[in-house]
């Protein structure tokens, strides 16, 4: 076995996400490359602070991004190879520093919708109106979206939590017309070649056929089908299974059609932000505290696990301190 296999095999066995292994393993790569491809075994705190430094001095990377490059040399050493790293005069863990999340007002929000269209403008309205992560919205299923009820679950979030969010009633008519959209393209599927789904876990052993289930199809379903699985790179396909030797398999839409889109709305609006798809969450929640909703309420819509990084958007919502009338307005002209 390769270091990189068993930092992935360790990875695996402790359950940590996906995203997590494909970042950790892409930084123990810069780290033996950095050094010049000597073996981890043969370096250790001196050699660890010397990568953070020129991450911190040349590449100039955030101090988020340098914390995450030490949470991955950590977990390679301690978890991995079993040496103790000592966080102390070599190797400095950065200061996090506290930024205002950029926020885009009602008016702005109706601005970039009224560019978009189609399916771009309903992911956007769900990403405003549910407040969910751009890669929670496109993995989302049939089974996951309760009309009736107006609720959207969120399977397998950040953190591998499950969560409920609302479904606002703006997007009931558009989402309706994809579902209807959804089950045409199944009922073609499934007279065609029968491409499947990919399924978490093991749910591919225990229920075989749930791949080829309405329930279980993606609401923003990708146009093309992958007939090469191990070809995508990503961690097990993000921790999906299909059957084996399936000649075609369907995935979402990938996040990156949504993040050009939303790019180009923003430009076409004329909106001098520096606005995304993970604005929309940032304006949802910013808006929430705006209408009078607890921050305890709008905690549990975002799936945060600390109130404190939701307190966050009290440093841009209007009811906080710059809710307050200013001493200048009540001079005299």
């Amino acid at each position: 076995m390769t270091l990189l296999e068993a930092v992935r095999v360790r990875v695996r066995t402790r359950h940590m996400s996906p995203a997590t292994e494909v970042a950790y393993v892409a930084w123990i790569r810069r780290y033996i490359a950095f050094h010049g491809r000597r073996h981890p075994r043969e370096m250790g705190e001196v050699e660890v602070g010397a990568f953070l430094s020129d991450l911190a001095v040349r590449a100039q990377v955030a101090s988020s991004t340098q914390n995450q490059a030490l949470a991955a040399l950590q977990f390679l050493y301690v978890e991995v190879l079993g040496i103790p790293l000592a966080i102390g005069a070599a190797v400095v863990r950065a200061r996090r520093l506290h930024r205002v999340p950029e926020v885009l007002s009602r008016a702005e929000v109706s601005q970039v919708l009224s560019v978009l269209a189609g399916t771009h403008r309903l992911i956007a309205q769900i990403l405003y109106g549910s407040g969910l992560r751009l890669g929670e919205c496109m993995a989302l299923r049939v089974k996951d979206v309760d009309v009736a009820e107006r609720v959207v679950t969120v399977r397998g979030g950040k953190g591998a939590k499950d969560r409920m969010s609302v479904l606002s009633e703006s997007t009931v008519a558009p989402l309706m017309g994809q579902l209807g959209k959804v089950r045409q393209l199944y009922e073609r599927d499934r007279h065609g070649e029968r491409p499947v789904v990919p399924l978490p876990g093991a749910l591919q052993k225990k229920t075989p056929s749930a791949g080829s289930d309405l329930a279980w199809q993606w609401i923003f379903p990708a146009t093309r089908l992958i007939r090469d699985w191990e070809s995508v790179h990503e961690r097990d396909r993000n921790g999906l299974h299909v059957p084996p030797n399936h000649p075609a398999v369907r995935f979402h839409l990938h996040s990156s059609v949504m993040q050009r889109a939303m790019a180009q709305a923003v430009r076409d609006s004329g909106i001098a932000k520096r606005a995304g798809c993970h604005t929309l969450r940032h304006s949802f929640a910013t808006h929430l505290l705006d209408a009078g909703y607890d921050i305890r309420t709008v905690q549990q819509l975002l799936g945060h696990n600390d109130v404190r990084t939701t307190m966050l958007y009290t440093h841009v919502t209007k009811k906080g301190s710059l809710g307050v009338r200013s001493p200048g307005d009540t001079l005299q002209a």
